[in-house]
């Protein structure tokens, strides 16, 4: 029986580790119906494993469960998998899209809960033949979009959709089981428009009115304050802070997420070639670029050459765009200069000509041919671009496969890549391995310059290290000009030189590696949008 005076979640001493790593200690919060409650701390913080354990996912099983009670209405509840969770009311939106390209945006939200016409033939042979009832599920749908108040056409098929009204539709799908309590967002805007996200706000503030509680995960932490009525900041696995949202500001939820660092393990690093004699490789001035979510204003900008700059800042304030800006993959103007010469924007080609490289953000979009080997990905650009691992006689051209396996085998041992040989299908590797392959791929190209951006996201501590050490090892043995993206800063503070703080679209300040969290905590909020 249900406890009607007790909140509707408790997370009571959740523990949680990996393989001996612990990564959840002793966390503790409540939540009532209708509250919004805005979960802060930089990536690697726990914060998607303490959502995985309330909603049931199977990686909290296969890997020994957790520590801890979770109470529902002052029940204790344990979810096997999610679809218990579903059963008790609780939805989640994962950061990546879990939706159905082919099919349209009714038939994803009301899947597997579709209404059925009876016709002669399911009487007879049973419900296996029964008719989809099409105008019920439009109306179904079209019930559930409207609890968000955003404008998406139910029959919209999801691969023609832009990628706002997927996020929507993710939503949608949540809110239309009746049952729902608590709707866990997983950075829901972090792939928004400006606008977008404003409709999203609105639409957490119309669930809260309806009773449904929300457990709101986002970088944005002015959003935290305009929907949230608490704010709890997790930090190494820790919950630091529990208030009232009223009771906090940008500032100090970016102090208590960064906190006060006594030591500075890339100091000596910083002070060694911090003296500014390294001439300018690359000089980037007035650059602006159109990135959904992760907009830059006016960014301008000099790299030198040899050295590993980071570039960090809040999500959504343009730390992102400035890469995929220059490398051609979003519209961009303004100037870009590299060794002295220009470089054309809005052209992916002519920066990969000029020896820049790219590790993108988005490796199973972007960065890899997930049905291809190993080997393929790891030769294939620099087959395209460069002519590399190819033999040639007169017309005719054809692969050098005993280059090709060689070079990926040289980068599988060198970054320690988990796989039964170079020549499986980069689709069956895990997320940490896939990351690796990325930076294989750009190493092979052997470039000048080298972009990475969140090399280090969802992947393991352990394959962090290794990841942060290949970067540095590639830096100082090829001499290659570093630029390194992420949300984690001790992350910046441990791999690079110098570090540029994006706010607002703009570069807020660069500071020695070696200087305190907290100055750096105070730029990342300086501009914020």
């Amino acid at each position: 029986m249900t406890n009607n005076s007790a909140p509707l979640l408790q997370m009571q001493n959740i523990k949680k580790d990996f393989f001996g790593n612990q990564v959840l200690t002793d966390i503790n919060f409540t939540l009532e119906a209708g509250e919004v409650l805005g979960l802060c701390g930089e990536n690697g913080a726990g914060k998607s494993t303490l959502m995985k354990i309330l909603f049931g996912m199977d990686v909290i099983r296969e890997t020994g469960g957790y520590g801890g009670s979770i109470l529902l209405h002052g029940e204790k509840v344990e979810f096997a998998t999610p679809f218990d969770a579903l059963a008790a009311g609780i939805g989640m939106v994962h950061q990546e899209f879990s939706l159905i390209p082919g099919f349209s945006a009714a038939e994803n939200i009301l899947l597997n809960r579709e209404p059925v016409k009876w016709n002669p033939a399911s009487e007879i042979f049973g419900d296996r033949l029964s008719t989809l009832h099409y105008k019920e599920m439009e109306e179904q749908a079209g019930k559930a979009i409207k609890k968000m108040g955003v404008e998406i056409d139910p029959d919209m098929v999801i691969s023609d959709m832009p990628v706002g009204h997927k996020q929507f539709t993710e939503i949608a799908r949540e809110l239309s089981k009746d049952q729902l309590k608590l709707l866990i967002l997983d950075e829901p805007t972090a792939v928004l428009t400006e606008k977008e996200a404003e409709a999203l706000l609105d639409s957490i503030r119309r669930m809260a009115a309806q009773g449904i509680a929300v457990i709101f995960i986002t970088h944005r932490l002015h959003e935290i304050l305009a929907v949230c009525d608490k704010v709890v900041v997790m930090r190494d696995g820790f919950v630091v802070q529990d208030v009232p949202a009223r009771q906090a500001s940008v500032a100090s939820i970016a102090k208590w997420m960064v906190g006060r660092s006594v030591d500075a393990p890339s100091g000596e690093k910083a002070e060694n070639r911090e003296n500014g004699g390294a001439k300018t490789i690359m000089s980037i001035r007035n650059l602006w670029v159109d990135m959904p979510g992760e907009t830059v204003r006016s960014v301008n900008l000099d790299i030198r050459e040899g050295e590993i700059l980071g570039i960090g800042g809040l999500a959504g304030q343009g730390k992102l765009g400035i890469p995929n800006g220059v490398m051609g993959l979003y519209d961009a103007g303004g100037e870009v200069e590299f060794n002295g010469k220009s470089i054309p924007l809005n052209s992916p080609r002519s920066c990969l000509d000029a020896s820049l490289a790219f590790v993108s953000e988005d490796r199973r979009g972007v960065g890899l041919l997930l049905n291809e080997s190993l080997e393929w990905n790891v030769a294939f650009p620099a087959m395209q671009i460069q002519n590399k691992f190819l033999k040639k006689i007169g017309f005719i051209t054809w692969r050098d496969e005993k280059a090709i396996h060689a070079v990926t085998q040289k980068y599988i041992d060198e970054l320690a890549i988990k796989c039964t040989s170079s020549r499986q299908k980069a689709r069956e590797l895990s997320g940490g391995n896939q990351q690796k392959v990325c930076l294989a791929k750009a190493f092979a190209l052997e470039p000048k310059f080298l972009f990475v951006s969140e090399p280090t996201r969802g992947i393991d501590v352990g394959a962090k290290a290794l990841v942060l050490e290949s970067l540095k090892k590639f830096n100082r043995d090829s001499g290659v000009t570093v630029v390194m993206i992420s949300s984690e800063l001790e992350e910046l503070r441990q791999t690079c030189d110098r570090i540029a703080i994006v706010s607002g679209g703009k570069i807020a300040g660069i500071l020695p590696a070696s200087e305190s969290s907290e100055e750096f905590g105070m730029l990342m909020v300086s501009q914020v949008k």
